[in-house]
């Protein structure tokens, strides 16, 4: 729920978490010093279906001017994490990182919600950045999302350490064991995630992506059309099907949406056209998307990979396309069916209602079965421990989590707060 208003503490760098000491997602951390105030994160919670002004933290400088409010610092790409800043009333100024800026742009012309954002503050890793009184050195860090950071903030001589999202088994896995190397050092307080409490024991861990890359090995060497449904920004489990299928002799069919969001990352080494084993088809929804917007210049760079219902049918039993549910009638109209099997390789909670739900029955009633293979954006309790004993904080405290009463079995120095109180760090 929204923060109500409080005095924050004079002289001194104060904190409050506005919400996540008792949930996952809808995150938004306020810091000040001498008069001045950053937001960390501005989050749509999570079981939130469209925006409503309750959602909004009580934050000054969101809906009134407040020059107090310097930034707002997005850690990452997840809407999550940046969902209600489209819905602040005034331009308060936003940092992120190059590439999620790049990839808000690139889906804005094919999402619901988009999210343009303008002039931005550009984060780099572990490049500090001053905005008023506040140094803020970002980490670049592995996570589902692509260009997620850690973010390190430094005010009146003390130090805050926000782990934002993060995991140490994804193909950037050793952006977590550089940061376990060179952890950022006398830190006063960490907002530790912990997603993963309550999900997994101490013993437990996630497939590495790797892993999922091996799993889909084995079920692409059986031939017949796959509609494998991935989030097109998660890059790494792209690279992870593409991959999968150059091994297998496949062809990964992406539409113009997924091309646009792997082009936006800027990184030469994620699939591209001219690339081996990859194709474009532009679904029916999107060529409608395309004619009523006049943005035929998206079509341009992916003329010479593109296929037509046609040419999909006849690649059909060597096919895994990433799939969402407006591509069935597609599917449908192609005969892509007889054979055919579907992979769900994203969090298994989107198919209990809404579209996955929807994409579950669609394919039961044409008799599809539905196999999931996934791993967690979110690190194992164990990796979250070697990140705790890296940085050794002063104090620990729990954020992003439905489970922070279960913190003190698993971390030292463990001080827990409510979500709206002002605390020194």
């Amino acid at each position: 729920m929204s923060a109500t208003c409080q005095q924050t503490p004079n002289g001194r760098f104060s904190a409050r978490i506005h919400r996540g000491t008792e949930q996952i997602g809808g995150t938004c951390v306020e810091l000040e010093y001498g008069g001045s105030r950053i937001l960390l994160d501005l989050g749509m919670p999570l079981d939130a279906d469209e925006f409503e002004p309750s959602l909004m933290p009580r934050v000054e400088g969101l809906e009134r001017a407040d020059p107090t409010l310097l930034a707002i610092i997005v850690s990452h790409g997840h809407v999550d994490h940046w969902g209600l800043i489209p819905n602040v009333k005034l331009r308060v100024s936003v940092g992120m990182g190059a590439a999620t800026k790049r990839i808000l742009r690139a889906a804005a012309a094919f999402v619901p919600r988009p999210f343009v954002p303008e002039d931005t503050l550009d984060l780099s890793d572990r490049t500090p950045v001053q905005i008023g009184p506040f140094q803020i050195t970002p980490y670049l860090v592995d996570h589902s999302a692509y260009d997620a950071y850690a973010l390190l903030i430094e005010a009146g001589g003390k130090r805050l350490f926000y782990s934002g999202d993060i995991r140490g088994h994804g193909r950037k896995a050793s952006l977590f064991e550089k940061l376990l190397r060179l952890p950022p050092t006398n830190v006063d307080a960490m907002l530790l995630e912990g997603s993963s409490l309550g999900r997994i024991g101490l013993d437990e861990g996630f497939p590495s992506e790797s892993d999922i890359e091996e799993r889909l090995v084995e079920r692409f060497r059986t031939p017949g059309f796959i509609a494998l449904s991935a989030s097109a920004q998660n890059i790494d489990r792209i690279v992870s099907v593409y991959r999968a299928c150059k091994r297998t002799d496949r062809v990964l069919v992406l539409d113009l949406y997924a091309m646009e969001i792997l082009r936006a990352t800027g990184n030469d080494h994620v699939p591209a056209p001219g690339w081996p084993n990859l194709s474009v088809y532009i679904p029916e929804y999107q060529r409608r998307q395309i004619a009523r917007n006049e943005r035929f210049d998206l079509l341009e760079p992916y003329k010479s990979v593109r296929v037509y219902p046609e040419q999909l049918e006849m690649l059909a039993s060597r096919a895994v396309m990433l799939f969402r549910p407006a591509m069935m009638f597609d599917a449908d109209r192609a005969g892509l069916w007889e054979g055919a099997r579907a992979i769900w390789s994203q969090w298994d909670g989107y198919l209990k209602e809404g579209a996955g739900a929807k994409l579950r029955a669609d394919l039961a009633d044409r008799g599809i079965p539905l196999e999931a293979i996934h791993t967690s954006g979110h690190a194992s309790i164990r990796d979250l421990q070697r990140l705790a004993s890296a940085v050794s904080p002063r104090a620990l405290v729990p954020i992003h989590t439905f489970q922070a009463n279960s913190y003190p079995e698993f971390f030292a120095n463990v001080v827990r707060r409510k979500d709206g109180e002002w605390w020194p760090v």
